[in-house]
């Protein structure tokens, strides 16, 4: 029986689950008493009859007595069946009803015995008689305390006949024998009612004490549900993985089986936040947790570790099923979402690693499964799971030896600035720079920034670097012609928070430079990470007069709602389009679309990576106005810049430099 309480109980069945503990409990404590109760009846009755042997008949003195030690040696091999097991209510109940009516039964056959043999005693056997019904009668009274009607049924059933046989026989001593049994009778019924009474109030007093345990408990327990489990997918949360990841390892390190881990982030999910509201983005979730688990099985166990982060955990792992079963999840989160009259498209990418073969601990493992994560996002492996290899293990050992060094660099010495020049299709001219970071370290080298820079960004450190390559680039491009325009790239973290944003401000304003000439590029990622913050920063930044570029277009996921919000000036297309895009007819479909799209928005355009005069003749019979690439010039050293841009100039006539000082971006340079 359950001791928890139903709220929807009412007075009636709440007074009648009271009555059901009541009836278990004193079944409980009855039972241990049944032993002792029987014994003692046996006892009083062999003396008795072995006393009368020879004074009353065999049947009185022996029959009776085995017929009462069968009776109550069949009792006691029942009790003894049942005192291994805890009755439910209504057995208990039963079980105490048949108790009073052998109580009574018991109550008669003994008196009525007892007095049959009453007449063929002397006065001793006589005395005995007395002797026995008083000592049986209280027996029973203190055995039965705990069954309050047997015990009130016994006390009546010996007492009134024994105080009116021997109260009646005209012998003072058995009369005075009858006033005392009544007096001690009496007595004793009134600690009976006292602790009957007692033990029901302890009896519920535990039962509300139990009940308000166990409430506690189930409280306890929904509590430590909640601190573990994601409300929303019912999957257990980052807390649980992280428990549930040392568990596995523990075990793994026992039997010598495998651990696989694999990071699941999902590519495409805020913008349908953005797009169609966190209720539709919601509805997402839950429907991929029910796709996930059709997958998986109850081969891996799934846990959300963040926003749209996933962590899949499967003991005993194999690699090559976990590499099957994990391409098979990116394959399924493909397949379209039809939520309402709503369908909606994502991606999904997993980075895996498995324990003992690449790690020897939960922080190692948990960090080498989020590194093939980062590398499968950045290296074009969007969409599916990439498994950590060696390759990656040296990288990470590289990554750790960059980070430790750029900690203690002194940034403004061992930081620099070059230029990669923007150039005009149509004119051929010169219209500004894009400045690109390098860094020399006195440990390291020449470091590239395709390596120091995503390691300053996963280390936090990017920030610093932004500051001190800005305020150089500003310094170098402060001695430029007035058209020339400067671009220079900004983080994710660089706008994350108003404090950043303000810092960036501040460098603006100080420095001589126009900050009508100068273009911030922002990534396409930076707007999928949060785009309320991304519009902010945008805003501000757009008040000093600033342009802002969209870097990488075409390779994230963001939305045309979103590009639309944006106050954009111009759009970059990715230099992953333009390679060879004079013989991909796919590439020249997405630029030509890309490029009207520009167009019908009002915006500058730039395509980056032009490396061919085949790329650029294909380019330029595609609309596009703006270019940068290796085929115009590789990046150029500060040092250099103003000779770059005086020896564009010497090809001007007088008339050409006349336009290109009051049109911006008309600068003739030579291909």
């Amino acid at each position: 029986m359950s001791a928890s309480r139903d709220p929807a109980k009412t007075p009636d069945t709440d007074d009648s689950w009271r009555r059901g503990a009541l009836a278990i409990a004193q079944f409980s404590a009855f039972s241990k008493q049944i032993p002792l109760l029987y014994l003692i009846l046996l006892a009083n009755t062999w003396t008795v009859a072995v006393n009368f042997m020879q004074a009353a008949p065999s049947w009185l003195t022996v029959q009776v007595p085995v017929a009462i030690t069968l009776l109550c040696g069949a009792r006691l091999i029942k009790w003894a069946r049942n005192s291994r097991v805890r009755p439910d209510a209504e057995t208990a109940r039963k079980a105490l009803w048949t108790t009073q009516v052998l109580a009574g039964l018991l109550t008669i056959l003994l008196q009525a015995w007892a007095f049959a043999l009453f007449g063929y005693g002397n006065a001793y056997q006589q005395v005995h008689i007395a002797f026995f019904l008083g000592l049986t009668a209280i027996a029973c009274i203190f055995c039965l305390m705990h069954v309050r009607a047997a015990a009130l049924m016994v006390t009546v059933g010996f007492g009134v006949p024994f105080t009116m046989l021997f109260g009646l026989t005209g012998n003072t001593t058995f009369i005075s024998i009858a006033i005392n049994m009544a007096l001690v009778v009496g007595g004793m019924v009134c600690v009976l009612l006292i602790y009957s009474a007692d033990f029901a109030a302890l009896v519920h007093s535990r039962q509300v004490l139990e009940r308000k345990n166990a409430e506690t408990e189930k409280l306890n327990r929904e509590n430590l549900r909640l601190a573990n489990c994601d409300s929303l997918t019912g999957l257990g949360n980052r807390r649980l993985f992280f428990a549930s990841l040392e568990e596995a390892l523990t075990a793994a390190g026992t039997d010598g089986s495998r651990v696989g881990l694999g990071l699941l982030d999902l590519d495409g999910f805020k913008p349908v936040n953005d797009t169609f509201g966190h209720s539709v983005g919601d509805a997402l979730l839950a429907a991929l947790v029910e796709r996930l688990e059709a997958v998986v099985g109850d081969a891996i166990a799934i846990y959300r570790v963040g926003g749209d982060e996933f962590a899949l955990l499967a003991r005993g792992a194999e690699i090559e099923k976990l590499k099957e079963t994990a391409h098979g999840i990116c394959a399924a989160i493909r397949e379209p979402f039809y939520l309402g009259s709503t369908v909606v498209r994502i991606g999904g990418t997993i980075g895996l690693s498995i324990y003992p073969d690449q790690s020897e601990g939960s922080a190692e493992l948990y960090e080498q499964a989020d590194y093939s994560l980062y590398q499968a996002k950045r290296g074009g492996g969007r969409g599916e799971a990439w498994l950590f290899t060696k390759a990656y293990a040296e990288e990470m050992r590289r990554n750790s030896l960059i980070e430790q060094t750029l900690r203690g660099a002194n940034l403004e010495d061992e930081l620099s600035v070059v230029f990669q020049p923007i150039v005009s299709v149509a004119f051929r001219r010169l219209v500004g720079f894009e400045a690109l970071a390098r860094w020399t370290s006195p440990k390291l080298g020449v470091v590239s920034p395709a390596e120091f820079i995503p390691v300053a960004e996963r280390a936090g450190l990017i920030g610093g670097l932004t500051m001190v390559l800005l305020k150089k680039a500003l310094a170098v491009a402060e001695s430029w012609p007035q058209p020339l325009r400067l671009s220079f790239n900004l983080s994710i973290h660089d706008i994350g928070s108003p404090e950043s944003v303000m810092r960036l401000i501040s460098i603006i304003g100080a420095s001589g430079f126009n900050p009508k000439r100068l273009d911030l590029e922002i990534t396409e990622t930076a707007m999928v990470n949060d785009f309320s913050k991304v519009m902010a920063a945008v805003e501000s930044l757009k008040g000093l007069g600033v342009g802002i570029s969209l870097d990488d277009f075409g390779t994230g996921f963001s939305s045309l709602r979103q590009v639309h919000q944006l106050p954009l000036d111009k759009i970059k297309i990715d230099r992953s389009f333009t390679t060879g895009v004079h013989a991909n007819a796919n590439s020249r479909k997405i630029i030509r679309s890309l490029v009207s799209l520009c167009r019908d928005m009002e915006l500058s355009c730039i395509v980056e990576g032009v490396e061919t005069r085949e790329e650029l003749q294909a380019l330029s019979e595609l609309g596009c106005e703006l270019v940068q690439g290796y085929f115009y010039s590789r990046p150029i050293p500060a040092c250099e810049v103003a000779a770059f841009i005086d020896q564009a100039r010497q090809a001007v006539t007088p008339e050409e430099e006349r336009l290109a000082l009051t049109e911006p971006g008309e600068m003739r340079i030579s291909a």
